[in-house]
């Protein structure tokens, strides 16, 4: 047996000198398939098309064999040339007469979606380092205009400025689920983890105790109302709505809010409020969201499952801006509707959204796992 190197990765390979018309070897290490060394010209790469002129063949006869290969592909490139060169100018007036598309990357002024809801700023990106974020579902705009921003798993919560630059970061339980956040204008921040609502002070993350309540834990989402209060939703064995005022005192609970609605319990209820202080209910499991007045009374329904405009897929998060207008995410995008449910339009973010606020100049701030997309919206 003898060995050469192999041309492409320099590893030895054998083959038997003395076997009679040997064909081609591969290479153990790289798997390229190599012609053998011969006639004193070294071993070889054989490439998937490898025309194999013996030595035998003369130079007249190898100029007439690629002639006859090339010279049919040569005519094939000239007529496809002629071909796709008399359909350009039909194809460019074809697309220029098309409807614009969205895209999530850029928008179309002609596009209803991106006219209503223009990106204005975007920041994060795929990592655990200061300002890049794994699975951001959470976020969250104090009075100054600070975004914070909550990781699902791993506790980690950034603090950004209004234009996204990173200030700081803290951190929570690492070890259980962080399923909200929310921020009042004082700049105390609230988070959802362990069934337990506790605040925090925003730009340094000192604990400053959790919010009581006699039924004890079971908070899964909770969101700052107008007046510094907070409006919760909480769930053992019922699906109940709990609002408390600025000190922290239960002022309203809608018990069963959803299940009582819908004559079926929902496990994982996210809620939203008005200006008005009327609530809103998204029944992930329902998929619908449910309005009930400030005193807590049911006022109606909206939303099925379903593909089409109006209806939900995996709906994640629900969010009121300043005109009323209510704000649904799930696996399609982004849909809005105003105050009595009505399907208005719909706008398709780049990524997966899980978490939307609104800021006081009525911008949406969207969490949407590895950045953070700021939007203005139509009037």
């Amino acid at each position: 047996m003898q060995t050469f190197d192999c041309p492409k990765c320099g590893a030895p390979v054998s083959y038997d000198p003395n076997s009679f018309g040997q064909g081609p070897v591969r290479c153990a290490y790289c798997q390229s398939q190599l012609a053998l060394p011969q006639h004193g010209q070294p071993a070889r790469i054989i490439s998937q098309i490898d025309i194999n002129l013996s030595p035998q063949v003369t130079a007249s006869a190898k100029k007439w064999i690629w002639m006859l290969v090339l010279i049919p592909i040569v005519i094939v490139v000239i007529v496809l040339g002629a071909v796709f060169g008399a359909l350009a100018p039909l194809m460019k007036s074809v697309g220029s007469s098309r409807p614009s598309v969205f895209s999530p990357s850029g928008s179309k002024a002609s596009d209803p979606a991106n006219a209503f809801a223009g990106e204005v700023l975007r920041f994060g990106s795929e990592g655990i380092g200061p300002g890049m974020m794994k699975d951001a579902r959470s976020i969250a705009v104090d009075g100054k205009g600070n975004i914070y921003v909550g990781e699902y798993i791993g506790g980690r919560i950034q603090v950004f400025d209004g234009e996204g630059k990173f200030i700081t970061q803290w951190s929570v339980d690492r070890k259980m689920p962080l399923r909200a956040l929310a921020a009042d204008r004082k700049g105390t921040v609230y988070v959802v983890q362990s069934g337990m609502i506790t605040r925090y002070e925003g730009e340094s993350g000192k604990s400053l105790g959790e919010i009581p309540y006699s039924e004890g834990w079971g908070f899964d989402d909770a969101v700052v109302t107008a007046d510094g209060g907070l409006l919760c939703a909480w769930y053992k064995n019922r699906d109940d709505i709990v609002r408390f005022d600025a000190q922290g005192q239960v002022v309203r609970t809608i018990r069963a809010a959803v299940s009582t609605a819908a004559d079926e319990s929902e496990l994982n209820t996210r809620v939203a409020m008005d200006g008005l202080g009327n609530i809103y209910a998204l029944g992930s499991f329902r998929n619908a969201v449910f309005k009930f007045s400030p005193d807590g009374k049911f006022l109606t329904r909206f939303g099925d499952s379903g593909n089409q405009p109006g209806q939900f897929t995996a709906p994640g998060a629900i969010a009121v801006d300043g005109k009323g207008r209510i704000f649904v995410s799930d696996i399609k995008g982004v849909q809005v509707f105003d105050a009595n449910g009505r399907y208005i339009t719909a706008f398709k973010p780049e990524g997966s959204v899980s978490g939307m606020v609104f800021n006081d100049k009525n911008e949406l701030f969207i969490a949407a796992r590895n950045k953070v997309i700021k939007f203005a919206l139509k009037e």
